[in-house]
């Protein structure tokens, strides 16, 4: 019998245990024995089908020799940052889906991990359910990946899918996704980006072999966007979606960043809607491969969890190849990165061929809304000072 904790039981916590129970024949069948949720931490006790499992004190599971996996779900960095550390320290492998965890303290726990001779794996941390960081570090590792982006937040991918479908503004999308279960209360992490971009911090580390510091990472979130260029970019055959991207540049250095972008149609991506999501990652020899699914929701994320616990127990002994290293260096402003874009000006064409010579117009109604051809976010920002700019956003060119 293998026995595994669980910390925490919130949705994803609770995922875990029921994926343990429900597909135990299988899980069996692939490890040779059972798998078994020993223990459960939890700051206060409740009645449920858990109870027996309940402890408050994390020394039981630390001290417990016959539990060879801890699975960290309580979420934030505090609490959780220091049960990985005491977890590793005892010689467990740990398991987590904690993206903000992983994007502040990842190197240094991997590292911890390696010197015990045990793992620290984090798949369901970017994707929840989809596959992407196993696929990365493994089925694509003789690339060079040269850029990853995608739609890594269901919550506002749901708002954006809302607002093109029944022409709902942004406040009123978010009410809908806050009563269909889809957003916190308190939608911040999810609605400025922030969420996207402790999960592309994560791909980039993977993809590009360093660290990437979130505090340097610019994150702009959607609740700022207006529902008229969300159907300016519609018939103009654009999708206006948020994207993650972290990019190779061509100098040697490194980018990533999290914004809006208009998608021109016909990008697969574009036509990912609600809560699904989908990561794109293009490597010298593959050109773009595409994972897509439920980013988010507690079978899912657990699926990937417990997939990961399995993997823990089968490696041996330990993933070699997930990690980086702890250096900043080589880190750009993603204002360098070149790339068309889109601006709505109070103005007429007159004046946005003066700021940027050529343009495509995609709609002239009093205002001004416009392509430009491809230019640096620098030189965006340079040849717009003079212009009355009501909106602007970079395409996926």
């Amino acid at each position: 019998m293998i026995q595994i904790a669980i910390l925490g039981l919130g949705t994803v916590g609770t995922g875990v245990a029921k994926v343990v129970a429900e597909n135990r024949r299988q899980i069996e069948r692939k490890l040779g024995e059972p798998l078994e949720v020993k223990t459960v931490l939890v700051r206060r006790f409740r009645d449920g089908p858990y109870r027996q499992l309940m402890t408050d004190d994390f020394q039981k599971i630390e001290n417990d020799p016959d539990i060879r996996v801890v699975v960290e779900t309580i979420g934030g960095v505090e609490a959780a940052y220091a049960y990985t550390r005491r977890a590793i320290e005892a010689g467990k492998h740990v398991v987590t889906a904690n993206k903000q965890l992983v994007a502040e303290h990842g190197c240094e726990l991997l590292e911890l991990a390696k010197r015990k001779n045990v793992s620290y794996l984090f798949e369901a941390s970017v994707g929840g359910g989809i596959p992407v960081l196993h696929p990365l570090t493994q089925c694509m590792a003789a690339n060079r990946i040269d850029e990853i982006y995608g739609i890594l937040n269901g919550t506002t991918n749901y708002i954006l899918t809302r607002m093109v479908r029944t022409g709902a503004s942004f406040s009123d999308a978010l009410q809908e996704a806050q009563a269909k279960g889809y957003a916190e209360a308190d939608p911040t992490a999810d609605v400025e980006g922030i969420d996207a971009g402790r999960k592309i911090c994560i791909l980039a580390d993977l993809a590009f072999g360093q660290q990437m510091d979130p505090a340097a990472v610019p994150m702009e979130g959607i609740s700022g966007l207006s529902l008229q260029d969300v159907k300016i970019a519609q018939r103009a055959g654009y999708r206006i979606k948020l994207l993650g991207r972290a990019v190779r540049l061509p100098g040697g250095g490194r980018t990533a960043f999290v914004a809006p972008h208009l998608i021109p149609e016909d990008n697969p991506i574009a036509n990912v809607e609600d809560v699904f999501n989908a990561v794109m990652v293009r490597g010298n020899a593959t050109g773009e491969v595409m994972f897509y699914g439920r980013g988010a929701g507690e079978m899912p994320t657990a699926s990937a969890c417990v997939a990961d616990v399995m993997e823990c127990l089968q490696a041996s002994p330990r993933r070699d190849e997930i990690g980086w290293s702890a250096s900043v260096e080589g880190f750009e402003d993603p204002l360098t990165l070149k790339s068309r874009h889109y601006f709505r000006i109070r103005g007429s064409l007159a004046d946005a061929a003066a700021a940027f010579g050529q343009v495509e117009v995609l709609s002239e109604n009093g205002e001004t809304a416009f392509l430009t051809e491809p230019l640096s976010g620098q030189d965006a920002a340079r040849q717009s000072r003079a212009l009355n700019v009501l909106a602007c956003m970079r395409t996926l060119s």
